[in-house]
């Protein structure tokens, strides 16, 4: 009988792969699939009815509300300028140092990653921006093709981050559920604030990593343009730039970490900080704020909506016997807990070459999540080890998402080899990462 619910994970992996709409296709298929196993006693066509419960639970949980509430604070930052102006004047700051502007590059990257939370906005206005300058000053094109994409990536990991919020759902979810199995009615809990800050130090050495290979690799690189200058920009205008977006993330982040605030409370914070600065920096107009607002509500929406779809898909998942088939093969793998985590971490991995963050969060970790958790590993950790490998799976040619994202606003001179080369580097930097946040948990745990 284990076969039945493989097999249903078969058909939608396929039909994601031939293009078809990731919500209509999780819950599309789960439907029909269980529909013709009614017949032959597979499948309790009485599960349906906890469906309509499900969508309620969807839409009312408190914490999802952060979602809209982050991407409305990110595009409301991409679309004020915040950004460009950030990179001008980091640029200059770095302007003596050989190669000072990948360096800035990076910092301005980690800013906006920690500022919109969105990998696809931070690629595409890096790459827009950064790129053709790059290029000009005689950096490599497949250097800087991998640097601006690996950057782009950091939303992944760094908070506030989309990814996090839906995986604070997801494992506080599995924890619960595993919890239960273990009978264990004492329940102790995990939130999003408790991956805001179990992501704060891995952030910081991917980001470290990248910077000391910038530095290592532009120092060996003679034809970048160097021109030094000796009257560098006034401290006065780079702090002007840099201190907005660093307190409304001190503000946000401060917020959730002192305990004053929820992550949807400081997501509130974060959105009514971005609209303050577009403010002050004369972008917020009637038009700039409708523009801004019906992106947040498609992008919004479209979570929503997978977000159902995975919950139908679980569902009957779940109904024909897929518990029982996430249990099997974890029992057949030697080498214990251990081996179970790195088979899991080696699948998502796999998968983030087809499947969408989101879809990975939402039909993958609630399956595989519980059993884990039941061995003893901790659900922050291992959390924050499916975003650390969410975020490398972003880069990972073919099918990685950040590359999409550049090869659709680079110029035609940067070829698609250009990109897959360039992001070789960052991508065993972000798995070395992995390895070493996979050994020493208090890497994550230390402040929790």
């Amino acid at each position: 009988m284990e076969i039945i619910p493989l097999l249903l994970l078969i058909l939608v992996c396929a039909a994601l792969l031939l293009g078809y709409p990731v919500a209509l296709t999780l819950a599309g298929i789960s439907i029909i699939f269980s529909l013709i196993c009614i017949p032959f006693g597979i499948f309790d066509p009485a599960i349906f009815k906890s469906i309509p419960l499900r969508i309620f639970g969807i839409m009312n949980n408190i914490t999802l509300l952060a979602v809209p509430l982050f991407i409305f604070m990110g595009t409301i930052l991409e679309r004020s300028g915040i950004a460009a102006k950030m990179l001008e004047n980091m640029a200059l700051a770095f302007k003596n140092i050989r190669g000072g502007l990948s360096i800035s590059i990076i910092l301005v990257g980690a800013l906006l990653a920690a500022s919109t939370g969105i990998v696809g906005a931070t690629v595409v206005t890096m790459g827009l921006m950064s790129l053709p300058v790059l290029i000009k000053q005689g950096y490599k094109k497949d250097f800087s093709s991998g640097l601006v994409a690996s950057t782009g990536t950091l939303g992944q990991i760094i908070p506030p981050s989309i990814a996090l919020v839906l995986l604070g759902d997801v494992m506080s979810n599995a924890y619960q559920r595993a919890q239960n199995n273990m009978g264990i009615f004492s329940q102790k809990t995990v939130t999003v604030g408790d991956l805001f800050i179990g992501a704060l130090l891995p952030g910081v050495l991917i980001c470290v990593s990248y910077l000391i290979y910038t530095i290592y690799k532009n120092s060996k690189n003679p034809e970048i343009e160097f021109k030094p200058d000796d009257n560098p920009p006034l401290k006065s205008d780079l702090l002007k730039t840099l201190a907005m977006p660093l307190l409304l993330i001190i503000m946000v982040l401060g917020s959730i970490i002192a305990g004053i605030a929820t992550p949807t409370e400081a997501a509130a914070i974060g959105a009514m900080g971005a609209m303050i600065i577009a403010t002050i920096n004369g972008k917020l107009t009637l038009g700039f704020l409708k523009e801004s607002s019906e992106r947040t509500a498609i992008v919004t929406t479209m979570i929503f909506t997978i977000l159902i779809g995975a919950s139908i898909f679980s569902l009957v998942f779940r109904g024909v016997g897929g518990d029982n088939l996430i249990e099997l093969i974890f029992n057949s793998l030697p080498g214990g807990a251990y081996a179970a985590l790195i088979f899991v971490l080696f699948v998502v991995f796999l998968l983030g070459f087809i499947l969408d963050f989101i879809e990975i969060c939402y039909v993958i970790v609630p399956l595989v999540a519980p059993p884990l958790l039941m061995m003893g590993f901790d659900p922050v950790w291992l959390a924050i080890l499916l975003a650390i490998n969410l975020q490398t799976s972003f880069l990972t040619p073919p099918f990685g998402f950040s590359l999409f994202y550049l090869r659709g606003v680079a110029s035609e001179s940067i070829q698609t080899s250009d990109i897959y080369k360039g992001v070789m580097p960052f991508i065993l930097i972000q798995l070395l990462i992995l390895i070493i946040v996979l050994i020493f948990p208090s890497i994550v745990l230390f402040a929790l």
